[in-house]
């Protein structure tokens, strides 16, 4: 017998660009992940969710200015019904989009077996989660500073002298994006983390808004009936960053759940440290093989 062989052309396209290495693949991935949380390239269902969210979380902004330019002529600088500080993880909308995207683009990783072929890349561990949840945090900063910029730049057209308005909130322009960042990395680093554990999207989501409501109802009943503010609250997971983001823009925490506590700013620094320090190291724990 005479061993043959015969070669089918299915009609596969071969790859003919420029081969990367791990940078690329990591940037391959984070581009994926990216593309799936926002919808694009699925149906149009999946893309009404997010931009839907962006939509709601840019309505107290545009508020805010239509508010301020009719009133500004019968009360002097207008009315703010919303500040930049409080603006920061104010609207729910950025929550409910980081509890419902973070584990789209983590369950099914897990749940349809794709970690080795993905591990089959020059990828690590490592790599896997700087994508997944670089991917998470650069959706919600975007989210959570374009409103920022709106109520910037409506306020700035709005007010009376624009060049004094811009020189007395010129802080703004460079503590915003740090708070907004910060927010990012907590909501990104936690939801991801709890979403790693699951292979249901739905679970992954419940556990999460599960883990946030547990931890603030626990400090409000831990604090009931006391006068004083409570180091007690240092355990609400909710209000952690928002307790972060009055340091960024006050230098002390005043809008935020610590508000009035002796030795506040350690507590906020050293939970939100815990948070997103625990949530990496259990990403890199969990990713450490490609049998994960």
């Amino acid at each position: 017998m005479t061993a043959t062989g015969r070669v089918y052309d299915r009609g596969y396209r071969p790859y003919e660009g420029e081969l990367g290495g791990r940078r690329a693949a990591r940037m391959a991935l984070l581009k994926a992940s990216m593309r799936r949380a926002l919808g694009i390239r699925r149906a149009w269902r999946q893309k009404l969710f997010p931009w839907l969210l962006l939509a709601i979380a840019g309505v107290p902004a545009i508020v805010n200015v239509g508010v301020a330019y009719l009133t500004r002529d019968r009360i002097e600088g207008g009315i703010d019904i919303i500040t930049y500080q409080e603006y920061v993880g104010v609207s729910t909308a950025l929550l409910v989009f980081v509890g419902l995207t973070a584990p789209d683009v983590v369950c099914p990783d897990r749940r349809n077996r794709t970690l080795p072929l993905l591990f089959s890349r020059p990828l690590t561990g490592v790599d896997y989660v700087i994508a997944k949840v670089g991917a998470i945090a650069a959706i919600v900063f975007a989210f959570g500073l374009l409103p920022q910029i709106v109520l910037f730049v409506g306020q700035t057209l709005v007010s009376d002298a624009a060049l004094d308005y811009v020189a007395d909130n010129a802080a703004v322009l460079w503590q915003v994006p740090i708070a907004v960042a910060l927010l990012a990395l907590y909501y990104a680093s936690l939801a991801v983390a709890v979403s790693s554990f699951a292979t249901r999207r739905i679970v992954a989501a419940a556990a999460l808004l599960l883990l946030l409501l547990v931890t603030s109802v626990a400090a409000a009943i831990l604090t009931e009936g006391q006068l004083e503010p409570s180091a007690w609250e240092a355990i609400n997971l909710l209000a952690a960053p928002l307790n972060v983001r009055d340091l960024v823009l006050d230098g002390e925490v005043t809008l935020g759940s610590l508000a009035g506590v002796n030795g506040a700013t350690g507590l906020a620094l050293g939970v939100y440290a815990l948070v997103v320090g625990t949530s990496l190291g259990t990403l890199l724990w969990r990713y450490r093989w490609i049998e994960t």
